[in-house]
């Protein structure tokens, strides 16, 4: 007797162990059968999109658990692993509202950085004018500097030819001024 319980107790947890989430397809109306063929009576009919637990595999038809415990074979090309489409579809709108805002959030930040980039370029244009303004500034006041030291130069040049020309007159009369008669002293 025990070896018959364990026997069904190994059973029925592989069984389970082999269970895997499915549903019906989208697109199909199943009739479910007592047996792994339509040779067998019908039990049941299982609505598209009915989510079902595949506990075993035979003959191209699969036993299926519905939610609402009832067990029968329905044909594999009917059963699509995971969820329905009927069941992701309210996940599905939510994360598409989500998506929605996010665009709409991610086209105003768009907005706003285009008009900063329109911003930065029109101060950018308006410096790149001060900068030409500033060297055509500096050009003429470097122009201004060389004509001050070359004016400087001639000047200086003038002051001293003047300076030098009055030494040499000077020079050429004073030996033409009436000189001043010592008193002779014979005591030598």
């Amino acid at each position: 007797m025990k070896k018959v319980l364990l026997l069904a107790l190994m059973g029925s947890l592989s069984a389970t162990a082999q269970a895997e989430p499915a549903h019906i397809a989208d697109d199909a109306y199943v009739f479910m059968n007592s047996g792994p063929s339509n040779q067998y009576r019908i039990n049941g009919r299982v609505n598209s999109g009915e989510s079902v637990v595949i506990l075993d595999r035979k003959n191209e038809y699969v036993q299926v658990k519905t939610a609402s415990g009832r067990v029968g074979w329905v044909p594999e090309s009917f059963v699509d692993p995971g969820q329905s489409d009927l069941v992701r579809m309210p996940e599905l709108e939510t994360e598409l509202v989500n998506a929605k805002k996010q665009i709409e959030a991610q086209k105003q930040e768009i907005d706003v950085l285009k008009s900063s980039a329109q911003n930065r370029r029109q101060e950018s244009e308006e410096n790149q004018a001060r900068v030409v303004e500033l060297e055509q500034e500096i050009s003429s006041l470097k122009s201004q500097i060389a004509n001050m030291d070359q004016s400087n130069l001639i000047r200086w040049l003038t002051h001293g030819g003047l300076v030098a020309l009055g030494g040499v007159l000077l020079g050429l009369l004073v030996p033409y001024l009436p000189k001043r008669r010592k008193p002779r002293n014979d005591w030598f």
